[in-house]
């Protein structure tokens, strides 16, 4: 409960207005979370600003408001007007004010503070705690893992006078944190649950993040109680490192997992024996028997940590057996979950890193089951590590699972890792999109053998949202709100992205998912579909999208060049790729030695294609092409004779299997049809005499994107769709059915807002000249990126939904863009530059009709500099 004069009083606050409540059941700092009665919290994020949300806050119930000072004297008066109907306590900045009113409430109320930190396992062993000492006490528990400087005085707003103990959860992602947080929390007993790799991006190496979590023994407080893991390594020597003050000035109290005897582990729980030395009542030593509805070997630790902890706090032997039984996992930890198919879920997607990694899968290979399956996604923030932490979990994976799936470019490390260490190659699935893992695993499980039912982990770090692939797998999946991590409609709007820098793109694979499957619903069953993935899959990242749509319907791709052929062998891609253009006789070895198929339009390229596949000992496919109109690669339709001929080298050629023959419509996008029905007229004839000489190749193929959809005469073995795969049209002429979805959408930050007076010139060459005051917003977008500069530019973006007009001629990494009609732009605002924001869109089909172009080359245009996300 959180009380107005409590909060002016720690916050050396102002109230602006008073409102009808003098009191608060919490805070909130997410309005689309907000329930009725809150103190809403106006918090500026990396990407967001709370100040932005005060009156829907309000609408939606809030009782109170915490402002920065600042921040409200900027807001229209007709806004503060609507906003003082609530209680608005002003303060200089709503971070620092929170922290204030959480040191200042626990000296107030003066609950024993509990710290729990640790690299895996703090928010089991806090919530094991708080349940323990709960059946004894008045205890109060951060709420889920708030547990950095935001998270922990938010959760304190829970706080009541008649909390005896406070166990909170401390976590870090920069040097300096913990003692911070100690700082705010004064914790008298501190646990340490394990040191082992974790946020190494953000502190280099496992010793100085080993060093960060024991700054949480400097900072105790009273008592000082130190309780730790004296199993885990690490822990023990960063102890041993610890100055002799510490060590004299410290209780230390251990827990011993390993001294838990006769452990037994199931899907409803573990147990096992603890040895209590002889006391004066009794003249051996006893064994006390120790059980929770925790799952997994490793949670032995989280039951000798409550247990210590509460011994320490005066509970008996029988208390604490008694309580810990009633402890269970949360959801998200190692949750045990009906699954479809009858499967068993582990559902262990709240976050990962190696070590938790590790237990799971240890998990899954202890408990019972016909079939064990792991779903892992990438493991994030772990810096240098990266590569053999992923390689690590892989030969851990390989021993502990019957099938691998992976959802990530990083978990594809696992794969790799785990087929070289053993597992079969056919029973690793790699996927990058939630809905193929899960349509992974259920491919496996509608295998069904006799026996136990199938068991399937699923686990991957908070970013990669696993938490969606668990929800498919559900048995009744409208459950998933209860029962999964990250349910609430805030989360289910939030993208986890953090891209490299402040201009990237954004692709939707479930779209490129979607607009698969549409095309192979519109050719069927028979008719094969090729994915054009030229130019980096038309900007939109050739790998993910390769995998995303041979998931989805997809059997072969098809590139431009050998040398983009290559990326996708290196990681793993195994399906047929078609190489539409020159290969020059010095790359052939490499084409076979990457097992792709060649185009072929020529004997003397032909004789040469031999030659290398003769001295490699290997046999290469080889398609030929036609020129029926295009006026491009082929043999000219008429040259029917060269045609027969050059076909029937191919079959005499040793190592040259004739799997294909193509051609290339030159004006499939257009209204006008007779040019596509006159190049089809010349290819049956092709085709046609080919048949009559016994030389018909099983694949013939002549469609792309604009004659799959127009032309079903032209569909004949395979399609090669390139633009619609991506969600765009072929042209204005011809556009895709409903139903498809654009991929890609075109991002950059706001990098400063300020007032250029009237008269001044903007840019390079001096070609804008501002007629009044001018607002404008510098964007570090520019040329070098794609953001075309000339002859004619993009013409305007979208910012806070509205339209901005560029200004100025566009620089190699900024432009600059007109936002005096546009309210409240700030630093780090989101710009849409392809995509939508709010009711507005900026399609690319509108964007090259400004540039003077088509879509094809605006998304492919935009460089590889620019990082893509999904």
């Amino acid at each position: 409960m959180i009380y107005l004069e409590h909060l002016l009083e720690a916050t050396h606050g102002t109230l602006h207005s008073h409102g009808k409540q003098s009191h608060f059941p919490t805070f909130n700092h997410d309005s689309r979370q907000l329930i009725p009665g809150e103190l809403f919290v106006a918090v500026r994020g990396e990407r967001s600003d709370g100040h932005d949300y005060l009156l829907d806050a309000v609408q939606r119930g809030a009782a109170g408001l915490l402002v920065a000072e600042q921040n409200l004297k900027a807001l229209a008066p007709e806004i503060r007007t609507e906003l003082e109907q609530v209680a608005i306590v002003v303060v200089e900045d709503t971070r620092q004010a929170l922290q204030h009113y959480a040191r200042a409430i626990l000296a107030r109320w003066r609950p024993t503070v509990i710290a729990v930190t640790g690299s895996a396992g703090k928010t089991g062993t806090k919530e094991a705690i708080a349940s323990v000492l709960s059946q004894n006490f008045a205890t109060f528990r951060s709420w889920q893992n708030y547990n950095d400087l935001l998270g922990l005085p938010l959760s304190l707003g829970h706080l009541e006078e008649r909390h005896e103990y406070a166990v909170v959860e401390l976590s870090c992602d920069h040097p300096g944190e913990i003692a911070e947080l100690c700082a705010i929390a004064q914790p008298q007993i501190g646990v340490l649950t394990n040191i082992s790799p974790a946020q190494l991006q953000d502190f280099g190496s496992t010793e100085q993040f080993a060093n960060e979590l024991s700054q949480l023994f400097f900072s105790l407080t009273g008592p000082r109680i130190a309780v730790y893991n004296r199993d885990d390594e690490l822990t023990q020597t960063t102890l041993s490192h610890l100055p002799t003050s510490l060590q004299e000035n410290v209780t230390y109290l251990p827990f011993t997992p390993s001294q838990l005897q006769k452990v037994t582990t199931s899907w409803t729980g573990i147990s096992g024996l603890l040895t209590l030395p002889a006391s004066s009542l009794e003249a051996a030593e006893q064994q006390l028997l120790l059980s929770s509805q925790l799952v997994g070997q490793h949670h032995t630790a989280t039951m000798l940590a409550a247990y210590t902890v509460a011994r320490y706090c005066g509970m008996s032997d029988k208390e604490i057996q008694r309580a810990l039984e009633d402890v269970r996992p949360q959801n998200g930890r190692l949750n045990p979950l009906q699954g479809r198919q009858g499967a068993r879920l582990l559902d262990d997607t709240h976050n990962a890193i190696p070590a938790s990694m590790i237990a799971g899968l240890a998990t899954l290979q202890i408990l019972p089951a016909r079939r064990r399956i792991a779903i892992m996604g990438d493991m994030l923030a772990l810096g240098a590590y990266e590569e053999e932490a992923h390689r690590l979990v892989g030969r851990e994976a390989a021993r502990s699972t019957d099938y691998l799936i992976t959802r990530g470019e990083r978990a594809a490390l696992i794969a790799e890792a785990a087929r070289n260490a053993g597992l079969p190659g056919e029973r690793i699935t790699i996927t990058s999109t939630h809905e193929d893992a899960a349509q992974a695993a259920l491919e496996i499980l509608q295998q069904v053998p006799e026996g136990e039912a199938d068991s399937i982990l699923l686990k991957g770090s908070e970013g990669m949202r696993m938490e969606r692939v668990t929800e498919r797998l559900l048995a009744q999946r409208e459950s998933a709100p209860e029962q999964l991590v990250r349910q609430t409609p805030g989360w289910k709007q939030i993208v986890m992205t953090r891209p490299e820098r402040p201009t990237w793109i954004e692709v939707d694979l479930s779209a490129i998912a979607n607009n698969t499957r549409r095309i192979k619903s519109l050719v069927g069953e028979h008719v094969r579909v090729m994915i054009s993935l030229k130019a980096d899959a038309y900007g939109h990242g050739a790998l993910k999208v390769a995998r995303t749509g041979l998931h989805n319907g997809a059997s072969m791709l098809g590139v431009a060049t050998v040398s983009e052929a290559a990326p996708l062998r290196e990681a793993g891609i195994e399906a047929p790729i078609l190489v539409f253009g020159y290969v020059p006789f010095w790359q052939m070895r490499e084409a076979i030695r990457q097992n792709v198929t060649v185009t072929i339009y020529a004997s003397e390229s032909a004789q040469a294609l031999s030659r290398a596949a003769q001295a490699l000992g290997k046999t290469v496919k080889v398609h030929l092409k036609v020129d029926t109109g295009m006026s491009r690669l082929g043999i000219r339709a008429e040259q029917i004779e060269e045609i027969v001929a050059l076909a029937h080298e191919i079959t005499e050629l040793p190592g040259l299997q004739f799997e294909g023959l193509y051609t290339h419509f030159a004006e499939a996008d257009s209204a006008n049809r007779s040019s596509i029905q006159r190049q089809l007229a010349r290819f049956k004839n092709v085709l046609q005499r080919l048949e009559g000489e016994g030389l018909r190749p099983p694949i013939v193929h002549a469609s792309n994107s604009a004659a799959t959809i127009s032309e079903p005469e032209a569909h004949f073995d395979m399609v090669r769709p390139g633009i619609a795969i991506y969600g765009l049209d072929p042209s204005t002429e011809v556009q895709l059915p409903a139903g498809f979805r654009p991929a890609l959408s075109f991002k950059t930050q706001v990098s400063q807002v300020k007032l250029i007076p009237a008269g001044e010139k903007i840019s390079y060459g001096g070609t804008y000249t501002t007629e009044r005051p001018t607002l404008i917003a510098v964007l570090p977008v520019g040329y070098a990126d794609g953001f075309r500069r000339g002859p004619q530019n993009w013409g305007s973006v979208l910012l806070h939904g509205k339209e901005a007009p560029l200004l100025g001629r566009v620089c190699m990494d900024q432009c600059m863009v007109d936002v005096s009609t546009i309210p409240q732009v700030r630093m780090g605002d989101e710009v849409v530059l392809i995509g939508r924001q709010g009711e507005a869109s900026l399609s690319a089909e509108r964007v090259a009709e400004r540039l003077g172009t088509i879509n094809y080359e605006v998304v492919s245009e935009i460089l590889a500099r620019v990082p893509r996300v999904d």
